[in-house]
């Protein structure tokens, strides 16, 4: 009897370290990621929909780095005038493109999530590509101050669930600009 149960645990201990080595070789690189989402602060309600995509690349065991390129444009209101012209609000358009890379680190064996799930932190570095204009009839200032000079930094957390070996849907909060979206994996 003794035998059986050292037995029957010696298996269960392999069978167990084998599923386990299973799941922790999960491969999350080779993955096309393309979402649209909303800019936080003063863009909400003045910003087209912001288009993301990134191209995730296994670098280290749960650990990605994936080149990324987002495109968002808004408006907004500037009180400006002087002597000549009436004070009164006039309109400018900016658009911006963040190109950068994204480095991602994946805590799915951390937190024992299922083969659906992933969960991961996330840092964006990059520079950002801003143009303006103006509406007719405004000849003040026309550069807006961006307090970063083009640098880009962005944190992310986020979550992806798998809805078949090959299509996941994802949900990516970060301090820049938010989005959810389809993540293809190659």
């Amino acid at each position: 009897m003794k035998k059986l149960i050292i037995t029957s645990l010696l298996l269960l201990t392999i069978a167990g370290s084998r599923s386990f080595a299973q799941e922790s070789s999960e491969s999350y690189g080779n993955t096309l990621n393309i979402g649209l989402g909303i800019g936080y602060y003063g863009y909400v309600g003045h910003s087209m929909p912001v288009i993301h995509a990134d191209l995730e690349l296994n670098v280290a065991r749960n650990f990605t780095l994936a080149p990324f390129i987002t495109v968002y444009s808004y408006s907004n209101d500037y009180y400006w005038g002087n002597k000549n012209y009436p004070y009164r609000y006039y309109t400018y358009h900016e658009t911006v493109i963040p190109i950068g890379v994204k480095g991602t680190y994946y805590f799915d064996q951390f937190l024992n999530a299922g083969s659906k799930w992933d969960f991961y932190l996330a840092a964006s570095l990059g520079f950002a590509i801003h143009s303006t204009s103006w509406e007719s009839g405004y000849y003040g200032e026309t550069v807006v101050e961006h307090s970063n000079s083009g640098l880009y930094l962005d944190g992310h957390i986020g979550t992806e669930y798998h809805l078949s070996e090959k299509i996941g849907i994802f949900l990516d909060l970060s301090t820049g600009v938010s989005t959810v979206g389809l993540a293809l994996h190659l």
